[in-house]
């Protein structure tokens, strides 16, 4: 059985695939109006959310199926202590799939160490968010014709943006990818994810500090809000905030056919002025991520008992096991850390343990 936890969690293969199948569902919608007849998806969202949670919901209509679960968690058995576990083993009873966001990092995981039916990582804290992933995918394709020979930036807070992660490790499967990060040192890309994604990849990568210097080069500007309440010093935040907002004047300095990406919501990091410029995607990005849920739903459900496309179970995926008692994941939003999962480790390319559920260095009881 195949569960979507991480972007890499499918091959290559098997990303072209369903961003090939999204585009043949924007183009023949009918063909697809019935393909899931007599199915039914499960939204479990144990936090707010909008885009992603309507989005799963409109493609299971589109595709002829049913949705069932909950938007808040408290209208749920979790607020008598229900586990994700035990949840997920109760609703897989329900239905065909399921899509899980949850505040807890590493908690779709866990899930799908127990589930019968597949799962959906559709976001895990500041963790991952791969159907984002997908959904820039398809954006990008659609907007510049190719996944190859791109020369990306993404600006703002790369430390604790899902989404920027998440499209790194994507991309890092293709050829031709060069990446440019635009962000504050508070907010620079983790080491681990240069280490283990770019430099293991051979990605090139430079680390810039305003997007004015780097605009003219890129043909992808992935932008996310740079977060007040992430700087302990205000004055800091004032000096650097103007950086990293992208008005009409910027948008001079790119490249006729660039494409301007967020994951949303924005707050005032792309000015309203940038809506009306045919290089201003975002929108479009959010329709996509409807089409893109609409083929991994078609996938996950038909992959689910055809060989060769199985998830492997965590002892079988060359992780090295850790004995808990000895080491601790130092994450406090990571799910071993706040239910009844056993921690496990796994080494990373840069030499350090890190905890399977979240990326976050082991460490030393």
């Amino acid at each position: 059985m195949k569960h979507l936890i991480d972007p890499t969690d499918l091959t290559r293969e098997e990303t072209d695939a369903i961003v090939a199948l999204g585009e043949d569902i924007i183009e023949n919608r009918e063909k697809y109006s019935h393909v899931m007849d007599g199915k039914k998806l499960a939204t479990l969202f144990y936090e707010p959310s909008t885009r992603t949670r309507l989005s799963f919901t409109a493609a299971m209509m589109e595709l002829g199926g049913n949705v069932l679960g909950f938007s808040d968690a408290r209208s749920s058995s979790v607020s008598k202590g229900e586990t994700v576990e035990d949840t997920v083993r109760v609703v897989g009873c329900f239905a065909d799939i399921i899509a899980m966001r949850h505040f807890l990092e590493g908690a779709p995981l866990a899930a799908s160490a127990v589930s019968k039916v597949p799962i959906i990582n559709a976001g895990d804290g500041s963790h991952s968010h791969p159907t984002q992933t997908l959904t820039d995918l398809l954006t990008i394709k659609r907007e510049l014709g190719r996944l190859n020979d791109l020369t990306i930036g993404f600006c703002g807070d790369l430390r604790f943006g899902r989404t920027v992660h998440s499209l790194i490790k994507a991309l890092s499967r293709y050829e031709g990818i060069r990446v440019v990060l635009i962000a504050p040192d508070e907010l620079r890309l983790p080491d681990y994810i240069i280490q283990d994604v770019c430099v293991k990849n051979g990605i090139p990568y430079r680390e810039v500090r305003t997007m004015e210097e780097v605009l003219p080069e890129l043909d992808i500007l992935y932008m996310t809000r740079v977060q007040k309440e992430r700087f302990l010093d205000e004055d800091e935040f004032d000096r650097i905030k103007d950086s990293f907002i992208l008005d009409c004047e910027k948008m001079k300095l790119a490249k006729e056919k660039m494409a301007v990406l967020h994951p949303l919501p924005r707050v005032n990091e792309i000015l309203k002025e940038v809506d009306d410029d045919p290089r201003a995607a975002y929108f479009r990005q959010v329709e996509n991520g409807k089409f893109v849920r609409m083929a991994l739903l078609c996938k996950l459900i038909k992959w689910k008992d055809e060989p060769g496309h199985e998830t492997p179970a965590l002892e079988e995926s060359g992780i090295k096991l850790i004995d808990p008692f000895g080491w601790h994941c130092s994450n406090p939003k990571c799910i071993c850390n706040n239910e009844q999962i056993r921690p496990l480790f796994r080494m990373s390319g840069s030499g350090i343990e890190r905890c399977v559920y979240c990326d976050t260095k082991a460490r030393r009881n």
